[in-house]
């Protein structure tokens, strides 16, 4: 994959480099908008201690929150597969929309219309002003890949998910598959 031009709907993987990074260690992005003026994009696996019904006490659904990124970590984002039940999302790519109503997202959770498989929800998200990602992509903080899972990368269990890419990357990247996150610890 060409590093230089990510697009939205691929996932930024962070490098073994960035350990110590709060934010992105370990991290695997979704990039949901890439343009000129900048990039946004959700932490896919960093989930939270709290769920939906923690925020919103009336919607009595345990779905999980995560940890979307750095920034705005007081709103509360979503990405979904369910567009035909959500008025007004955004495609990212390959069946993933991004936002919508969130009043039929509230009314489809109270109904147990939607599953917490359709859907995940994020506290803040991850962005980069015009050139920035740019910057970082040269500076070998990511790397860029496809989204092989297509929409079901929100059913994809977030526990070992950096550790399942850096074996699909192979090579020098194997060797951190079995890391321990915090090697300072040790």
């Amino acid at each position: 994959m060409d590093k230089a031009n990510p697009k939205k709907g691929n996932l930024l993987i962070a490098e073994p480099a960035i350990i110590g990074d709060v934010s992105f260690n370990r991290s695997i992005v979704l990039l949901a908008d890439h343009t000129q003026e900048g990039s946004i994009g959700f932490i896919l696996n960093k989930p939270l201690d709290y769920t939906i019904n923690d925020l919103i006490p009336e919607l009595k659904a345990n779905f999980k929150i995560y940890n979307g990124g750095p920034v705005e970590q007081d709103n509360l984002y979503f990405i979904h597969k369910i567009p035909q039940l959500i008025p007004d999302s955004i495609e990212i790519s390959l069946g993933i929309y991004w936002g919508g109503d969130f009043s039929k997202v509230a009314e489809l959770i109270k109904t147990k219309t939607i599953k917490e498989t359709d859907i995940r929800f994020f506290l803040g998200y991850s962005g980069w002003g015009e050139h920035q990602l740019e910057n970082e992509l040269k500076a070998s903080s990511w790397v860029v890949t496809e989204n092989i899972h297509k929409k079901n990368i929100i059913e994809k269990d977030y526990e070992f998910f950096w550790k399942e890419k850096m074996i699909e990357l192979g090579g020098e990247y194997s060797i951190w598959s079995n890391a321990p996150e915090h090697p300072s610890y040790n």
